[in-house]
């Protein structure tokens, strides 16, 4: 079941919202704050965040830029009573996905939960693992604020195993990413592999770079090499 979560300080709409939800299959868990909101997501998973913009104790512009300044690339959708396009420019300058104003229909809430669900957000601007963080925007790789030195190819590999750690990537979901339609032969994923996990070994022995067998490549913080 698709799990998802609210955070409407109305409490009328977020009941009918997570009832028509619950309707629809979606599992939906309710904050009715934005600090609520950031405890539930730092303790659980969710597939997408519908996010209202007026709250107390932390707005939903604060909450979305948080999120995306901690490298959380969960799927956002902003709920608002504004609807210029001066607000709707700030919602995705905050870092949201899709914008709906309200009122607005169940069903097209519905619709565009199941999209967003489906896939990760774009608007991610760092990625974290232990002590290495990658700015985005930068295209750089950190770790322990020392820049590491690689090429376009190895921070596309790193970001990509990173986006979904602990979890492992194919060798062909790799070389969809990084390559795209335009791959090269499979030693040269090899190369890159061999070249990134030296870069890792010599800069820190928290984060390892893994063959998993039978399945590809993971990227994990190891907490005994940490201490």
């Amino acid at each position: 079941m698709m799990n998802v979560l609210l955070v409407e300080d109305d409490i009328d709409l977020a009941t009918t919202i997570v009832d028509y939800l619950e309707i629809e299959s979606i599992e939906c868990d309710h904050a009715s704050n934005g600090l609520m909101g950031l405890s539930l997501i730092e303790s659980n998973h969710y597939q997408m965040i519908i996010l209202d913009i007026n709250m107390p104790k932390m707005d939903g512009l604060t909450l979305c830029n948080t999120l995306r300044d901690r490298g959380l690339d969960i799927p956002i959708l902003m709920l608002t009573a504004r609807d210029t396009l001066e607000n709707k420019l700030q919602g995705f300058a905050a870092g949201s996905d899709d914008y709906l104003t309200k009122p607005f229909a169940m069903k097209e809430l519905v619709a565009r939960v199941q999209v967003l669900a489906k896939r990760r957000s774009g608007e991610v601007k760092r990625l974290a693992l232990g002590e290495l963080t990658l700015d985005l925007n930068q295209h750089a790789a950190l770790i322990k604020h020392k820049t590491l030195k690689l090429s376009p190819i190895a921070f596309k590999l790193l970001e990509a195993l990173v986006r979904v750690s602990p979890q492992a990537l194919s060798r062909q979901q790799i070389m969809q990413t990084v390559w795209g339609d335009e791959q090269p032969d499979s030693n040269s994923l090899k190369v890159h592999i061999y070249h990134l996990r030296k870069i890792l070994e010599t800069a820190t022995t928290s984060i390892k770079l893994q063959t998993v067998s039978g399945v590809g490549f993971a990227i994990k913080e190891d907490i005994e090499g940490a201490l």
